[in-house]
């Protein structure tokens, strides 16, 4: 259940992300670096708003975990990647070789059963 000190937290990051967006359009007339900048600073002051909140501190933590099981992933290495990739590639075109061959037949098959064929 969310506190009603949270939601007040929540509604203020999302009207601080309303106004960064807000100034992009309501400056229309100045450099677009401001106005990008405008939109960053409306996001990053209410990220940091919510991670204030419940939510937001199970939303890092998550965050966090999730770093800490990718660095546990055994990534493949360069030599593995390769012959991966090159077995997929071998697969796919045996696989549409494949696939040709019994359109072709189904087809030969077809204008014979309907009288077409030669």
């Amino acid at each position: 259940m969310i506190s009603t000190i949270d939601k007040v937290k929540l509604g203020l990051a999302l009207l601080l992300a309303v106004a960064g967006v807000a100034g992009f359009y309501f400056f229309a007339d100045q450099a677009l670096a401001l106005r990008v900048i405008m939109v960053m600073a409306g996001f990053i002051l209410a990220f940091a708003v919510t991670s204030f909140t419940g939510p937001g501190q199970h939303f890092i933590g998550f965050g966090r975990e999730a770093v800490a099981e990718t660095k546990k992933v055994v990534w493949p290495t360069r030599k593995e990647t390769v012959q991966t990739t090159g077995i997929v590639i071998l697969l796919v075109i045996l696989m549409a070789v494949f696939m040709w061959l019994v359109d072709a037949m189904l087809g030969w098959a077809v204008k014979h059963l309907m009288g077409w064929g030669g």
